[in-house]
């Protein structure tokens, strides 16, 4: 069901606890994935898998316990076992999973293409119905001019493509001809992250953009607005702000009551 999703456009939101799973369900969102820096920050981590993996595991089980759509969840670059930790996002009820080629900082950080490949073929063969969502993040890091992270891009995710992947992510673009760059060169469903200056959903469709992430922004939009709410009364001495943008209790309390 969730592979199949990847023949049509679809925006993927990005969970951090059951509270905006169900709410991104009660939008009629057809699939949630989870933000791996979001629930880090809601665990009072940093993000780049300074949370430790059963931690992020147990906010998976409880995101795809809440909710009754498929649940893909973002495991970073697999918390020094990949093949282990997507089996165990497959027992906590994930359907997918999201894998980065990066651990730490640098360029050099970086796993080396056969090395992500194969650890791509081992999960398909473990796991063989979870999705396999891969990720490069040569555009997240800017190293280089555009036109040598596109060919280094297409390299990688071409390989990532032929271990079994079933979709390529490639955060931190926002420049339509690079989008349809990739689209053309890798023909597999492509995963574009929502940056501003992205363009619009209609456009990423006809660029060839199979999935649109919104990754941790919502999550930190939600802290935007806590931040005006708390200075709203701190320098004003009125509570607008948490009037106006509150969810109603019984809609918040209906969401999780249960027979």
């Amino acid at each position: 069901m969730f592979a199949a999703m990847h023949t049509n456009t679809f925006v993927l939101p990005n969970a951090w606890d059951a509270a905006s799973a169900r709410i991104f369900q009660e939008e009629k969102f057809a699939a949630i994935g989870t933000t791996s820096a979001g629930v880090a920050f809601a665990h009072g981590y940093a993000d780049g898998q300074r949370i430790p993996a059963p931690e992020m595991l147990a906010a998976v089980k409880r995101i795809a316990g809440a909710v009754d759509v498929p649940v893909s969840a973002d495991m970073e670059a697999g918390y020094g076992d990949p093949i282990g930790t997507a089996q165990r996002a497959w027992e906590a009820g994930a359907v997918g999973v999201n894998l980065e080629d990066t651990v730490g900082e640098s360029e050099s950080a970086q796993t080396p293409i056969e090395q992500q490949a194969e650890v791509i073929r081992r999960i398909r063969s473990a796991v063989p119905d979870l999705v396999v969502n891969a990720r490069t993040d040569i555009f997240l890091k800017g190293v280089g001019e555009e036109e040598s992270r596109i060919a280094k891009a297409i390299e990688r995710l071409r390989a990532y493509r032929d271990a079994g992947a079933h979709c390529l992510f490639a955060p931190g673009i926002k420049s339509s001809q690079t989008i349809a760059a990739l689209a053309s060169e890798l023909q597999a469903p492509l995963n574009i992250l929502a940056v501003p200056g992205l363009p619009s959903i209609d456009q990423m469709r006809k660029l060839g953009v199979k999935r649109i992430s919104l990754g941790s922004g919502p999550m930190r939009a939600c802290m935007g607005l806590i931040v005006r709410i708390a200075q709203e009364i701190q320098n004003v001495g009125t509570y607008q702000a948490v009037v106006d943008s509150q969810y109603p209790y019984n809609e918040a309390n209906r969401l999780f009551t249960r027979g």
